[in-house]
């Protein structure tokens, strides 16, 4: 769907078109689908952000795209493990200030934080393949994954500063959640871009490898994921964000109720040894 503001032409982005105005003309746009690639491999589903030759940077039709699959893959119980990362150069160089300044727009006001929380939410554990650019959106978008692992050529940081952003995806909870406030306030009154190296030595990431052994120790964590019980690791993610939002106490007692019950596979994995 697309409307007009005042006397200047703004894209909204639906579910059912890939066209952008400018100067009163239209263009084809790659069709959403093609924006965010899934491919499902024995129980682990890879989302590819699909934009190499734009170093995968953030539009509204992208975040369309995501938000289609996470809501898919959020009920899937055949998948049991996520994996995000960037095709080509990149995993994302943040977002794509070409489209803001063509007046793109998202489907609703907040939909690309909500996007984000929705990633954050998936009741499987999920990992980000970090590879050449992690900018601010693209940040954001690591920071809502479980597990970070980065090539050690991988740059980093939180750029709304140079450009005289405000963070409104959650930058400001999720960074200082990972690297501690002080950190967070270094790297975000800076826009300081470090290194894999640098981010795995203050906790931005977990793992960070050899470029060339990236792709070798993120198959074998989710080789290790997958070998885990399914049951056990949805229901150890949904138990760790409750205890965000509880405190201490609380959340020991809410622990001890069971409250998402056992895995279904108990049995069988108790008799198996």
């Amino acid at each position: 769907m697309a409307t007009l503001h005042g006397d200047h032409r703004q894209r909204v982005i639906s579910k059912s078109e890939a066209v952008i105005f400018e100067s009163g003309h239209t263009k084809e746009m790659p069709s959403e689908n093609d924006l965010v690639l899934r491919q499902d491999h024995e129980g682990c589903s890879t989302l590819t952000l699909n934009r190499p030759d734009k170093l995968n940077a953030l539009t509204p039709g992208l975040f369309v795209s995501l938000a289609a699959h996470l809501e898919d893959l959020a009920g899937d119980a055949s998948i049991e493990c996520v994996v995000l990362q960037g095709a080509g150069r990149s995993f994302c160089a943040g977002h794509d200030l070409a489209a803001i300044a063509e007046g793109e727009r998202a489907p609703s006001k907040h939909f690309e934080p909500e996007t984000v929380d929705a990633l954050e939410r998936l009741p499987q554990p999920t990992i980000a393949r970090l590879h050449g650019h992690c900018f601010t959106g693209g940040l954001e978008l690591a920071l809502a994954c479980d597990v970070l692992v980065a090539a050690a050529s991988t740059k980093l940081g939180d750029t709304h500063g140079q450009w005289g952003l405000v963070p409104i995806w959650g930058m400001s909870v999720r960074l200082p959640e990972r690297v501690g406030r002080s950190m967070a306030k270094q790297l975000m009154y800076t826009s300081r871009r470090i290194s894999g190296e640098r981010a795995a030595e203050i906790g931005l990431v977990d793992i960070v490898v050899d470029d060339a052994e990236l792709d070798g120790t993120v198959a074998a964590l989710v080789a290790e994921i997958l070998s885990n019980s399914p049951g056990t690791n949805r229901r150890v993610k949904q138990l760790i964000a409750d205890a965000g939002e509880l405190g201490r106490a609380e959340a020991l007692l809410r622990e001890r109720t069971l409250p998402y019950g056992v895995p279904e596979d108990l049995a069988e994995r108790m008799a198996g040894g």
